[in-house]
C-alpha cells in the first residue's frame, strides 16, 4: 500500500456546504434498516471521493504501522479534511438532533416511513445507473442478479448468537462496517442478520471494554481493507462495481417493503398491501423518488459530483 492515492480536486466553499447537508442525510440513513449512508454518497456525487479519501486514510495507518512515520504524517496530512469534516458535522449534527425524531417515526408510521425510504432507495438507484461511464446492456444481467441474490439472502437469517467469542465480533464488525461506504444494505442489517445485533448492541451499553476495542479494531481493518479492494475494482471496472452496487440497492428493498408480514419495518418478511395504506404509501413512494431525482440533478449543477477514476 505505498503508492500514492490520487485524490479528486478540492471542493469550493459551495461544494462543503453540500458536503455537510450530505453528511446530515448520510447520518439519517444509518438509523434505517436496508439503507445506507453509502447510497447518499453515490446519490450525491461524493461516493469516489469518499472513497479516495479513506482509501488514503488507510495507506496513512499502514505507513504508521510499519514505523514509516515521516511517511504516514504526510499521507495524513494529504487527506481533504475540510470534505472529511464537513461529512462529519453534518452526520454528528443529525445523529444528536434528529435520529431519536427519525427513530420514533419509524417505529410509529412503519408504512410511511418504509414507503418514503423505498421511494429514496428507487431513486438513488436511477442516478447511480446516470453515473455509468460506458452503459452496455449486459450490465443490467450483473444488476438483476445481484438483486436476485440480495433479495433471497435478505429472507434468510442466522438466528441470534447469544455469547460470541471476541474473535467472531472482530470479523462481523470488520464485514458489516463495509456497508458504510457500500450502497445496499446497511451494516446494522448486516449484524442482524449474522446473529451478532444483540450482542454488539449489549457490549456497547454494559461497557463491556474488552469486546469494544475488538470491535473497533475489526471497524478499521475492515474498513482499510474494503476500502484498498473497492478502490482497486473500481480503477480497473468502474461500471461492472457500479452494476452490482445497483443490485445490491434494489435486492435490499425487501427490508423496506412498507407491508411486512410480523414486525415493522426491516422485516424481510413479506406480506400482502393494506387497501387504507396504499394509497398514501404509493405517493410517498413516489414523492421521495422525485425528491432524490432532483437532488442528482442539483449535485451535478452544483459540482460536487466526481466523474474521475480514483486512483
Amino acid at each position: 500500500m505505498d503508492e500514492q492515492v490520487e485524490l479528486p480536486e478540492p471542493l469550493g466553499p459551495v461544494g462543503l456546504v453540500g458536503s455537510v447537508v450530505v453528511g446530515a442525510a448520510m447520518g439519517a440513513a444509518e438509523v434505517v434498516p436496508g439503507f445506507s449512508g453509502g447510497t447518499v454518497a453515490l446519490v450525491a456525487g461524493i461516493y469516489e471521493r469518499l472513497i479516495a479519501n479513506v482509501r488514503q486514510g488507510a495507506r496513512m495507518l499502514s505507513l504508521l504501522l510499519r514505523g514509516r512515520f515521516d511517511a504516514a504524517w504526510r499521507a495524513l496530512l494529504a487527506m481533504q479534511w475540510l470534505f472529511l469534516v464537513a461529512l462529519l458535522v453534518g452526520m454528528g449534527t443529525t445523529i444528536a438532533l434528529v435520529a431519536g425524531v427519525l427513530g420514533r417515526f419509524i417505529e410509529q408510521r412503519p408504512v410511511e416511513a418504509s414507503a418514503v425510504f423505498l421511494g429514496l432507495v428507487l431513486g438513488a438507484a436511477v442516478v447511480a445507473a446516470g453515473q455509468r461511464r460506458a452503459p452496455a446492456a449486459w450490465h443490467w444481467l450483473i444488476v438483476f442478479g445481484v438483486a436476485a441474490l440480495t433479495f433471497l439472502g435478505l429472507g434468510v437469517s442466522s438466528g441470534t448468537i447469544e455469547t460470541p467469542s471476541l474473535l467472531l465480533l472482530f470479523v462481523g464488525v470488520a464485514v458489516a462496517v463495509c456497508a458504510w461506504i457500500l450502497p445496499g444494505v446497511s451494516g446494522a442489517f448486516l449484524l442482524l442478520l449474522v446473529g451478532l445485533y444483540p450482542a454488539v448492541l449489549a457490549a456497547v451499553d454494559q461497557r463491556d471494554l474488552a469486546a469494544i476495542v475488538v470491535m473497533a479494531l475489526g471497524a478499521l481493518v475492515g474498513l482499510a481493507a474494503f476500502s484498498t479492494l473497492l478502490h482497486w475494482l473500481l480503477e480497473r471496472a468502474h461500471d461492472v462495481v457500479l452494476a452490482a452496487m445497483l443490485g445490491l440497492m434494489l435486492g435490499s428493498t425487501r427490508v423496506l417493503w412498507p407491508w411486512p408480514s410480523t414486525d415493522g419495518m426491516g422485516d424481510p418478511a413479506l406480506g400482502l398491501p393494506e387497501v387504507g395504506t396504499a394509497p398514501l404509501a404509493i405517493a410517498l413512494v413516489c414523492g421521495a423518488f422525485a425528491a432524490v431525482w432532483v437532488v442528482g440533478l442539483v449535485a451535478d449543477q452544483l459540482g460536487t459530483r466526481s466523474r474521475a477514476p480514483v486512483a
